[in-house]
């Protein structure tokens, strides 16, 4: 657990919660799932302590559920944010892009996606504290925790940024992390669905990666829903902010009405970066399936082209079946059959029929391939 004193002039860290809040300023206390649910005592005692309340029990079930999708919700005295992270690596959920509860673990798709961990991360949000409740190993933690720390005593910049004027504006910001974390995983993601794009629409490649490329679009799916959650959990924030007024939840700490409304402002760019997001996911998933059908339509033609050249080929042999069907009657009187020329005059007619049929047919472009 990790807790920091943010301060107009600097930041500083403690390894207790303080007994007091700052005389301006709020307390940022973050802590893996892990230690939150071992040290939920000491924590909401700090909370009532600094806060005059503690969180209810069943936001807290909200923020030890590695399971729950994003969503908002408040109380007259808090509120709770539930958001889950787009980020590569592995964490304390072991599900990442994993089918129902029931269903046999998906080992198939892009690596990208299998890599892709969804955990949740929660915040509390009271008046001049933040609690964070982060995965295990969460590198958003470790990133704003170095960025505060760096601004040292007395510089008000953290990494050419300035220091979040309160809770809500420090909670923004991590959230705006987390949704950026999923841009470093696009680049990987749209050059895997491409390769497979091209090779399903490549005319003589043999494409037998189906079961890959099924569990790609169930992930993609399950993507997109987790981004619409995201998407829905934070339009209740905005809507709940735009109540506010100057004075609550911290918003005129270091700003005023001027730091209210750059919290909606950051709120609403936070959406936008969503809904760019879904747009992406939706784009990929749409993609995926574009191809599939291409690829279908594709193996149609050339099965039509096949079947258009077989049929050809037996409309110019099926006269030459009868004419030699007709001289292998066994009548004892057909024309030619006991002339000594007559075996080379119907192997010439033969020849020069399949030779004007296979000539109109090619005009017809019956036997041409088809162009690519």
């Amino acid at each position: 657990m990790r807790i920091f004193s943010i301060l107009p002039g600097g930041v500083s860290e403690t390894s207790a919660p303080p007994a007091a809040l700052p005389e301006r300023g709020y307390v940022w206390i973050a802590c893996e799932r892990s230690e939150f649910e071992q040290q939920q005592a000491l924590i909401q005692d700090s909370l009532r302590s600094l806060c005059g309340v503690s969180i209810v029990d069943l936001h807290v079930s909200d923020l030890l559920n590695q399971h729950l999708p994003s969503h908002f919700d408040y109380t007259s005295q808090y509120d709770i944010l539930v958001f889950r992270r787009l980020a590569a690596g592995d964490s304390e959920n072991p599900r990442q892009i994993k089918p129902a509860q029931g269903q046999p673990p998906r080992k198939g798709g892009p690596p990208v996606l299998r890599r892709i961990d969804t955990s949740p991360v929660g915040f509390a949000l009271f008046d001049r504290v933040l609690l964070t409740v982060h995965p295990s190993g969460c590198s958003t933690l470790a990133h704003y925790a170095t960025r505060l720390l760096s601004s040292g005593a007395t510089d008000v910049r953290v990494s050419g940024a300035q220091i979040p004027s309160s809770p809500a504006d420090l909670m923004l910001r991590i959230v705006s992390h987390l949704v950026d974390g999923y841009l470093e995983l696009r680049r990987e993601l749209t050059r895997q669905l491409d390769h497979w794009q091209s090779e399903l629409l490549h005319p003589k490649a043999r494409f037998n990666n189906w079961g890959a490329l099924l569990e790609a679009r169930i992930s993609l799916h399950h993507l997109d829903e987790i981004c619409e959650d995201q998407r829905s959990a934070i339009l209740d924030w905005i809507d709940t902010l735009a109540e506010w007024e100057v004075g609550e939840q911290g918003a005129d700490n270091f700003g005023g009405h001027r730091g209210l409304e750059l919290l909606r402002v950051r709120s609403r760019d936070l959406l936008e970066h969503i809904q760019r997001v879904v747009h992406h996911v939706r784009q990929l998933e749409q993609n995926a399936e574009v191809a599939i059908q291409m690829h279908f339509s594709a193996q149609s033609n050339r099965t039509n082209d096949t079947m258009r050249t077989l049929t050809a080929l037996t409309a110019i042999f099926l006269p030459l079946n009868l004419i030699a069907g007709i001289f292998g009657m066994n009548f004892e009187f057909i024309p030619l059959l006991h002339q000594t020329s007559g075996f080379w005059w119907t192997m010439g007619s033969m020849g020069l029929i399949a030779v004007l049929l296979g000539v109109l047919f090619w005009r017809k472009r019956y036997l041409a391939p088809s162009s690519r």
